[in-house]
């Protein structure tokens, strides 16, 4: 499966996504928002994948006569173009499968609202995460308003917000944003190896507990009980449960089958 504006691979359990229009810094336009849905049902649906991971490319540009790289997630909604891409970020953030930011440079306005619907956020030294829309007389439309007060708190979310500054990649850690920081040559190696912790946990038992987790905040503690119950009830008479059980009698690896 090709596409034109995002670049989809796939290794053993995990999956990549990789924002993939350097010459706008991966704006997100409508035929990104186009193949990002396919790229998404189709990981979805495939069951040897278990984690995914969504990232940028970097932009190179010719500035005096030399070749420059800018790291960047995303610049965010590509202006120059209408598009209605909330609905692939609601996606991101209704997804079963665990979901991984991998933040190098920068992510603002809709960037940054994308790295907000997944579960983990994982930035280098160098990067930049802001909402400015406030400075084009708009809001953060995809989510930002909500998703942002929910992960760092409402005092200083407004601040981002209201303000439109943006927080370098140890401040991003240190408010909460950021679920981890690494210098940038060490990025790749630090997402992939939560991207393999995750993996090799059975992936029923990956997809239960995240929705069991996700409806129950948003709800009230016995509501959010209700779904833990439910969830246990379901991974009980798995397959995946039984050999759990047989892994640890036996002292060995657990071989999950997603069943």
């Amino acid at each position: 499966m090709s596409f034109e504006t995002i670049i989809v691979a796939k290794e053993g359990h995990v999956a990549r996504i990789t924002l993939n229009r350097p010459q706008r810094f991966n704006a997100i336009n409508a035929a990104l928002g186009l193949e990002m849905k396919e790229a998404l049902a189709d990981i979805g649906a495939d069951d040897e994948i278990r984690v995914l991971v969504i990232t940028g490319s970097p932009a190179i540009r010719e500035k005096d006569g030399r070749k420059e790289t800018r790291y960047c997630f995303s610049a965010g909604w590509d202006l120059s173009e209408t598009a209605a891409v909330e609905p692939v970020v609601e996606m991101i953030a209704n997804y079963e499968k665990p979901v991984i930011a991998m933040v190098n440079g920068f992510a603002l306005g809709g960037g940054c609202e994308i790295t907000l619907a997944c579960d983990f956020i994982v930035v280098s030294e160098n990067s930049e995460m802001g909402l400015p829309e406030i400075n084009r007389g708009l809001l953060p439309g995809w989510g930002g308003t909500q998703r942002l007060p929910r992960r760092i708190g409402l005092p200083l979310a407004k601040k981002m917000i209201l303000t439109g500054e943006p927080v370098n990649g140890k401040q991003a850690k240190e408010i909460g944003l950021a679920d981890e920081v690494v210098p940038m040559d060490k990025l790749e190696e630090a997402v992939m190896a939560l991207a393999g912790k995750l993996a090799a946990k059975p992936p029923l038992g990956l997809r239960r507990i995240k929705y069991a987790m996700n409806k129950g905040i948003d709800t009230d503690l016995q509501s959010g009980l209700e779904l833990e119950r439910e969830a246990l009830g379901f991974l009980m008479q798995t397959e995946d449960f039984q050999e759990g059980i047989s892994a640890f009698i036996e002292k060995r690896e657990p071989r999950w089958k997603g069943r």
